[in-house]
């Protein structure tokens, strides 16, 4: 590395002011949180249409005979959702034959399931956890119908709670005579508790509720930026565009809005894991070469993710890492000088009938690098050992 190289790293290294977001954003970067964020738009985007039209519409039949509260509550809860929250508050459109209202509800059930999956996948993928640890497919898709009832009532509740604050005539106080930023900042407030519980509760990782709370506030505070930018787009795009380029705009406006939530959904966990896992700091140029000096957090975040693709319990995975001659420089016919490697250790669990480490099974097809080394420990919950490479949320 350069001299300015070297003093910038080694001064992130140093300022965890500098090198904690550095750190987060690599950890992003290796799990391909884009992607990630993709998957859940996708879903998120399927379901959201019919979802919200069939929201509207029970809202619509159990607010029957007060119009002034049903409008009120369909334009908060709607509200919720930038550009798509301006287009569809019109209750006397809300209504359908019973064959689209149920082709509506499954199309809802898939999309809704969708993004719950999906979202467990990007918690259980940032938090490392193995294969074999993660919930299968029935539990996973129950959790995710648990998940989807917690937020939609959340959801649901913290709408007409705003509905109400808003309103001086229901509550019969003085509520709007409050300052403007009471409501934003208590609406954030709840929502960054309804974070801090969803993602607590979607990840087979075992931590503390208060290690997915900084993550949950960050997610809060961003998601009602978003807000605005979604009313910018309706009041500048939309509004005034003709019926074909308006839908147009509504659709490619509602994907990218949707995109831009998951995606910081997704950064808000990985702020969680980085935090509680003392992931950082990282080397300034890990993500670019090999030819770096890993920090402890390093060895601990690529350990990881070896041990997350382990798919039984009496699978053995030990990691190791090895500055040997480069791969690039060196030959199969030339093997590399033995030098000893440094170990990430794993839980010394027993294990029955597992080779000693480092004997060659000549009839084992997958032929090993010397610099790899392959055991494992049959660790129920994939996890290893608390010693120094322990992912910990102390």
């Amino acid at each position: 590395m350069s001299t300015l190289t070297e003093r910038i790293d080694g001064f992130q290294r140093r300022h965890a002011v500098l090198g904690y977001p550095i750190a987060v954003i690599y950890k992003f970067g290796d799990d391909q949180g884009n992607y990630l964020a993709a998957m859940i738009t996708y879903y998120a985007f399927i379901a959201i249409f019919p979802l919200l039209l069939l929201g509207t519409s029970l809202l619509g039949l159990f607010l029957q005979g007060d119009d002034a509260l049903r409008d009120e509550i369909f334009n908060s809860a709607l509200g919720q959702f930038p550009v798509i929250g301006d287009r569809l508050a019109q209750p006397d459109e809300l209504s359908g034959s019973t064959a689209s209202v149920t082709i509506g509800l499954l199309v809802a059930l898939y999309g809704s399931l969708g993004v719950a999956q999906a979202g467990q996948h990007a918690i259980n993928v940032a938090w490392a956890v193995p294969r074999n640890a993660r919930p299968n497919p029935i539990v996973s898709r129950l959790k995710s119908v648990v998940l989807l009832l917690i937020a939609g009532l959340a959801l649901l509740a913290t709408a007409i709670g705003s509905t109400f604050a808003r309103n001086s005539d229901v509550l019969g106080g003085p509520i709007g005579s409050m300052p403007g930023w009471v409501i934003p900042v208590a609406t954030t407030v709840l929502f960054a508790s309804i974070f801090t519980a969803l993602f607590r509760l979607a990840s087979a990782y075992d931590h503390r509720l208060r290690s997915a709370a900084p993550g949950a506030i960050a997610v809060a505070v961003a998601w009602h930026f978003l807000q605005q930018v979604g009313e910018i787009y309706v009041r500048e795009v939309l509004q005034g565009a003709s019926e074909v380029n308006g839908t147009f705009a509504l659709v490619l406006g509602l994907i990218g809005l949707i995109y831009i939530g998951a995606f910081i959904v997704v950064f808000g966990i990985e702020i969680n894991v980085v935090l509680a896992k003392r992931l950082y700091p990282r080397a300034l140029l890990t993500p670019f070469t090999d030819n770096v000096d890993l920090t402890e957090a390093d060895k601990r975040a690529y350990a990881g993710y070896v041990r997350a693709q382990r798919h039984k319990g009496y699978e053995l995975v030990d990691v190791r890492f090895d500055r040997r001659t480069p791969r690039s420089e060196a030959t199969r016919s030339e093997p590399a000088e033995d030098v000893p490697a440094e170990d990430v250790p794993a839980e010394d669990v027993p294990a029955e009938d597992v080779p000693a480490k480092g004997t060659r099974l000549d009839d084992d097809p997958v032929d090993l690098e010397p610099e790899a080394t392959l055991e494992v420990p049959a660790d129920p919950n994939g996890f290893a050992g608390r010693g120094e490479d322990a992912w910990t949320d102390d």
